[in-house]
């Protein structure tokens, strides 16, 4: 498999990554075992890439990553995740959050839910200051 640097990161990607939004029912209905194949198979041929988000499921998509990586899988992943949108009460759309105190309290939740001591590149939503949060 190609791999890359990340940007200036100095962390060596596979150049093919696996995003995962699609694995908690962003777009209509995801089987969790048959998810979880999926990323072992993308594991299998070198894919260490693997991109998550607290919102895809809203907390779901993390999970499914950590159980997957389960069993001394970890050690072959990059594992991103990204943050910044928060669930409204009634279910319909986001917020936005990228205040510097909500970073401490999404790595930490994330963490949680991956199963996992450290997060290899984490993403923040870039926030409009001139849009209310």
């Amino acid at each position: 498999m190609e791999m890359r640097t990340l940007g200036s990161s100095g962390i060596k990607v596979s150049a093919i990554g696996l995003g995962l939004m699609s694995m908690s029912g962003v777009y209509g209905n995801a089987n969790d075992e048959e998810s979880i194949r999926v990323i072992h198979y993308a594991l299998d041929k070198g894919i260490d890439f693997l991109d998550s988000s607290d919102m895809y499921g809203w907390g779901h998509n993390e999970e499914l990553l950590g159980r997957a990586l389960r069993g001394g899988k970890r050690q072959r992943a990059v594992v991103t995740t990204k943050f910044g949108q928060l669930q409204k009460p009634d279910d319909r759309g986001s917020n936005v959050d990228g205040r510097p105190e909500y970073v401490a309290r999404a790595c930490d939740a994330s963490l949680k839910r991956l199963g996992v001591d450290v997060i290899d590149v984490y993403y923040q939503h870039r926030v409009d200051p001139k849009v209310p949060i």
